[in-house]
């Protein structure tokens, strides 16, 4: 756990933990990611809860950001579900997050981090150092 300012104007706790469900939800609610309610937010609430490892920051006891690993623990990483509340972006809460992630992937010795990030957001992810796959190795995907 701990306690600092960002941007000198507000105090932030971060914790290395799963929110509470009710917290989640709330926070989970204003990125619009389950718009066309694919899962509901008992089944949300159990992917969180087993995730590697995962952070929440809080401001005056309100959930404001939250991200999360999916690991093995040794080389394969995925960091997913980084979402910072409306009302807190582009006020250094995400790079909070992102930072306390990288630290955990750092101090396990996990070199190779991939990630999920919402549309209109390559920029920042950028900004941390992350890349574009490259076009000979873009990945894929399979909805079922």
């Amino acid at each position: 756990m701990e306690n600092e300012m960002i941007k000198g104007t507000m105090e932030i706790e971060l914790i290395e933990s799963t929110p509470t469900k009710d917290d989640f939800i709330i926070l989970h609610q204003t990125t619009g990611w389950n718009a066309k309610g694919l899962y509901t937010y008992d089944q949300l609430y159990s992917a969180i809860c087993n995730s590697w490892y995962s952070v929440s920051i809080y401001h005056d006891r309100s959930l404001i950001g939250f991200g999360r690993i999916i690991s093995d623990g040794i080389y394969q990483t995925l960091i997913c579900d980084v979402m910072v509340h409306p009302e807190y972006q582009t006020q250094g809460i995400g790079t909070k997050i992102m930072n306390a992630l990288l630290k955990k992937c750092d101090k396990e010795g996990i070199k190779w981090v991939q990630l999920f990030c919402a549309k209109g957001k390559q920029d920042f992810y950028k900004k941390l150092g992350f890349v574009t796959r490259d076009v000979e190795a873009p990945g894929m995907s399979l909805f079922l």
